[in-house]
């Protein structure tokens, strides 16, 4: 189980994982895992569950067993997970292991172009759509969010991937400290969070949205109606939301 720590998280698979006589084997970075499974590696210190995978191969088969190709894909996990290596939790530990990953052959501009820059015209034109006619700012509150009906993705020619990275966008605004993408599925709306400083991304979303995650990356979801959710959203924003729990000095876009 990698890079979730609790069975809801991986939705319909979560009975069929639950009732499973497998020995359950734990990988992951995020704060305070679930009871039930057999075996569990998790430090939410670390920058990804992609450096814990490194060092539990490291730990049974040793460095030399990590060749270009198992190298690239753990540089990709840390790189994406960290936010290109912008967030908090970029510790110095992060560093030796790309030191290493590099040193086995993983070109880090190679990698990052092939993530970042390989994008359709249709995904970066709704990402123009997203700020320019669907991104709503809500100043008195430090929050913004944007909402995607699936008549928006239709339009773009939405494929799976398109919207990621998109909640990171509200954030680069001045004083916005919480951000939200709300994206229509056919049976749900599936919720993206992220927050700078002090203020529990995840604790917002596992209160109000069945979710969970980094205080300030988590997601969670709602099956009531797009227009529905995102008029609950502003009226916990309005009642719920409180600038004090931002620590303006700490207010840079983390991942811990």
């Amino acid at each position: 189980c990698l890079d979730f720590n609790a069975f809801k998280r991986v939705g319909d698979l979560e009975k069929p994982l639950r009732k499973s006589s497998a020995t359950k084997v734990l990988v992951d970075h995020h704060p305070r895992p679930e009871e039930g499974f057999d075996f569990v590696m998790s430090d939410p210190s670390v920058s990804s569950t992609a450096e814990l995978v490194y060092h539990l191969i490291d730990k049974i088969y040793g460095d030399q067993i990590i060749d270009k190709f198992i190298s690239e894909a753990l540089y990709t996990g840390i790189m994406t997970d960290t936010g290109s290596f912008n967030f908090s939790s970029s510790n110095p530990g992060m560093y030796d292991i790309l030191k290493h990953l590099v040193e086995k052959g993983v070109n880090p501009a190679n990698v990052h172009q092939n993530v970042y820059d390989t994008f359709t015209e249709s995904r970066t034109r709704l990402i123009g759509h997203s700020l320019l006619n669907k991104m709503v700012v809500m100043p008195e509150y430090q929050t913004a969010y944007i909402a995607l009906s699936t008549e928006d993705l239709e339009n773009f020619n939405h494929e799976k991937g398109d919207t990621e990275g998109l909640v990171n966008y509200p954030l680069a605004i001045k004083n916005v400290v919480f951000a939200a993408l709300f994206t229509e599925k056919d049976e749900m709306v599936k919720i993206s969070f992220r927050s700078k400083g002090n203020f529990p991304a995840n604790q917002f979303a596992e209160k109000y949205f069945r979710g969970g995650g980094h205080l300030n990356a988590a997601g969670g979801k709602s099956y009531k109606p797009l227009k529905k959710t995102i008029k609950n959203f502003e009226q916990l924003i309005k009642h719920d939301f409180n600038p004090k729990l931002i620590n303006q000095n700490d207010s840079e876009n983390t991942n811990n």
